[in-house]
């Protein structure tokens, strides 16, 4: 998007070139498999571009890329992970006005109002960043036990969590659900807003740009209702988050799909605070270890 003088006029005239936007799966790019797309217009009904429109298959492949990517991004430190959080709030913050105006188009807020939620969103980062190296500390801990030995507790990622983001905050909405989860050393697949997908498009460039491994988050645009049941239902998916999905009969569909394959789910309408959602995808693991020299027998979990 840019804009430029006219000769004749003297306010701005916007300049459009009218795309079709990609998905963003395993750090790339790449078309909807089906070649298919669908039109994206302002809530007045304006044509803003097109937009992917993600088959079943690109679900699968964007689970595929996120289990890959998953062991090697919860093997890094956590004080990296924070730092490529953090990384992804500047490059953010540098194309701020770019994101408010797309943010502007696609709900039919005031510029000024687009550019604040676009600030919160950097925010939220910041803040996910700083929880990476002190999940642990919170969370985790020294177990009393009557015996010679050790009972540490300590968090570990869920695995893949698939995300059905928000339909109304397709920004901001999707940063607050994608930041605790891959701050914690999960991967995401995330189905964005159908109505306002571009916001959530345009800011896989900002991933791709932010030193994020390929994989770790990856972004569908499409039909909710086509692809939250693959998701639901994906026997290679930890997590399912239900934020973005507001028809409780859909609702009540996909949590039954997830108990098929024992899944966590969060439920929509569920609130909490930064630690609520860090522990919504963690799991813990417990081990105990002998106490001292004289101890012979070995330790276990």
């Amino acid at each position: 998007m840019s804009k430029h003088i006219d000769p004749v006029r003297t306010e701005p005239v916007r300049l459009r070139v009218k795309k079709t936007y990609k998905l963003y799966v395993g750090g790339k790019f790449p078309r909807s498999e089906s070649g298919r797309s669908y039109p994206v217009t302002t809530p007045d009904g304006a044509e803003l571009a097109n937009a992917a429109l993600a088959s079943r298959k690109d679900v699968r492949d964007a689970v595929a890329a996120a289990r890959k990517a998953q062991k090697p991004w919860a093997g890094q430190t956590a004080y990296l992970r924070g730092q490529i959080l953090y990384r992804a709030a500047e490059m953010l913050e540098g194309r701020a006005g770019q994101y408010a105006e797309e943010l502007s188009d696609a709900t039919g807020a005031e510029l000024h109002a687009a550019l604040g939620t676009v600030e919160q969103a950097i925010d939220r980062l910041v803040h996910y960043a700083g929880w990476t190296d002190k999940v642990a500390a919170v969370l985790g801990g020294a177990n009393p036990v009557a015996g010679p030995y050790f009972n540490h507790t300590t968090p570990e990622p869920l695995g893949v969590v698939a995300v059905v983001a928000p339909g109304a905050d397709p920004l901001l909405g999707l940063v607050e659900a994608i930041a605790p989860a891959i701050a914690t050393g999960n991967t995401v697949v995330v189905a964005t807003s159908e109505s306002m997908p571009l916001p959530a498009l345009s800011f896989g460039e900002v991933l791709a740009t932010s030193d994020l491994p390929g994989g770790v988050v990856n972004l569908l645009s499409g039909k909710t209702s086509e692809l939250a049941p693959t998701l639901a239902s994906h026997a290679d998916v930890n997590g399912l988050d239900l934020s973005g999905v507001h028809d409780s009969d859909l609702a009540t569909e996909l949590e039954a799909a997830a108990a098929e394959t024992l899944k966590v789910v969060r439920r929509p309408g569920r609130s909490g605070d930064s630690l609520d959602l860090l522990r919504q995808w963690i799991e813990y693991k417990t081990v105990w270890h002998p106490a001292g020299m004289a101890a012979t027998a070995g330790g276990g979990y």
